[in-house]
């Protein structure tokens, strides 16, 4: 009996318009990506374990792909259990019962696929720091892997798309990297996303302001959560955390921050007035904000939201994230911000750097929703030859032959079958036209076009097919 074809779960097949739209995006991102002076590189599928393992936490670590090693690797693990006291050993039916996985993983995997693009990118950065010029402005778009639940909107295999820059404390990154999610939005037809910004200082400040600094963790989680379960609750669940309730009084105006960046900058300062690290957090803000006010967004909103505080053990000032246009369900689709010792994992201290990540898949759920993806982008043949017999046949492909080369995508249909199949099929495939080259146009030396959407039909000659299809 033959096998059910099928394909692992959290994975999925894309079939040619998918791949067309998704294209689409790759390309819109990586026109802008380069336009803003971004440099592509490429890092391997898997890494060492060793350059993966213990850089995302527990629960990232046990996300990891493993790679079994190639050869009988189970063999070898057996001669290393050999070596262990007869204590660790718990019978000759079951001798590896009392060991440890990661004892276990570590002999018999040495190699892991890749969990996300930014530790590989330390990774590199360290490597090639002697060819790198700083600062380094580098792009990537690759699929990652982790082993996670499949669930709606998650999957094991999906694409990243990132740009970070590496190398230099400057603000005008921040600056820069606002506008360039601005010209992606734009050029993808989505406007009217909102590019929402915080700073890991003025999060830390509003700790130490509140006498919360050893809770920071725990009072920006209870945060995070205004808009979705109000202000008691958070409150709450900050007391609940240890968080005293004369700090948390000493919250109320964050609790009532509203206006524009300036109006809740002004609040702000007040706020942290007595926090040296909260003040800097708002003077780089209002850096950013001055910068993005003079130099102007064509279609995205910079907007301050303190209740942001994704990625908080990694970012160390602005804190990004994407929300895609009002009216439009649908979890954020882009985020990043800066980290000051990304390579220091690596040995490599005091490398400051900034980052922004695109959400491909969500982006795609979303200009699939809003109906902007163009028409014509799954439109990947212009003209479809119909075929009439052999002599017909080689003709067209001597006209095929001299549209392809002034970059037409043509084809011919291979069989001689009923010509209703053949512009069934072209309307299948949405084919805009269709040539006909029978009997009569041969011996004319003429081409009959026809548009497959209006139906109109023209006798031409080659020069005129060229023509009216180049």
């Amino acid at each position: 009996m033959a096998q059910k074809p099928s394909i692992p779960k959290g994975t999925r097949d894309f079939n040619p318009q998918e791949v067309a739209k998704r294209n689409y995006i790759f390309n819109t991102i990586r026109t802008q990506f380069e336009i803003f002076g971004f440099q592509p590189i490429e890092t391997p599928s898997f890494e060492n374990s060793e350059t993966l393992m213990g850089k995302y936490g527990d629960e990232g670590d046990r996300l990891i792909f493993k790679i079994l090693n190639s050869g009988d690797y189970f063999d070898k693990f057996k001669t290393v259990v050999k070596d262990l006291s007869e204590d660790t050993i718990t019978g000759d039916l079951n001798p590896f019962y009392n060991i440890e996985t990661n004892f276990v993983t570590k002999h018999i995997s040495e190699k892991a696929l890749r969990y996300d693009l930014t530790v590989p990118f330390a990774r590199y950065v360290v490597q090639h720091q002697n060819e790198i010029d700083f600062p380094f402005k580098r792009y990537q778009i690759q699929p990652v892997w982790r082993a996670d639940r499949p669930q709606k909107g998650r999957f094991r295999e999906f694409y990243q798309c990132d740009a970070d820059v590496v190398g230099s404390d400057s603000l005008w990154q921040e600056v820069e990297f606002v506008q360039l999610y601005d010209a992606v939005f734009t050029a993808l037809g989505l406007h009217g996303v909102t590019i929402k910004i915080n700073n890991r200082k003025i999060l830390s400040g509003i700790a130490d302001v509140i006498g919360a600094q050893d809770k920071l963790i725990d009072f920006t989680v209870a945060l995070d959560k205004l808009d979705k379960i109000g202000e008691e609750k958070v409150k709450a669940e900050m007391l609940s955390k240890g968080i005293p309730q004369s700090g948390i009084d000493r919250l109320q105006p964050l609790f009532n921050l509203k206006g524009d960046f300036g109006t809740q900058i002004s609040e702000l300062k007040e706020m942290l007035s007595t926090s040296e690290e909260g003040k800097k957090g708002i003077e780089e803000l209002e850096f950013i904000n001055t910068g993005i006010n003079t130099l102007g967004l064509k279609t995205a909103t910079l907007q301050l939201d303190v209740t942001l505080a994704r990625g908080l053990n990694y970012y160390t000032g602005a804190i990004f994230e994407v929300a895609a246009p009002e009216g439009v369900k649908m979890g954020s689709i882009g985020g990043g911000g800066r980290y000051d010792d990304l390579t220091g994992i690596f040995g490599l201290k005091d490398v400051s750097g900034v980052g922004i990540s695109f959400g491909l898949d969500r982006i795609a759920l979303v200009l699939e929703d809003l109906n902007l993806f163009p028409e014509t982008i799954t439109n990947t043949v212009k003209v479809l030859f119909i075929n009439f017999g052999e002599a017909e046949a080689m003709a067209s492909m001597k006209a095929i032959k001299a549209l392809r080369e002034k970059g037409v995508s043509a084809e011919l249909f291979p069989d001689h079958k009923k010509t209703i199949k053949q512009f069934n099929y072209a309307n299948k495939r949405n084919i805009p036209f269709v040539v006909l080259l029978g009997e009569s146009e041969l011996s004319s030396h003429t081409y009959t076009l026809k548009n497959m959407s209006s139906g109109e039909q023209q006798q031409l000659t080659l020069d005129e097919l060229i023509s009216a299809l180049h």
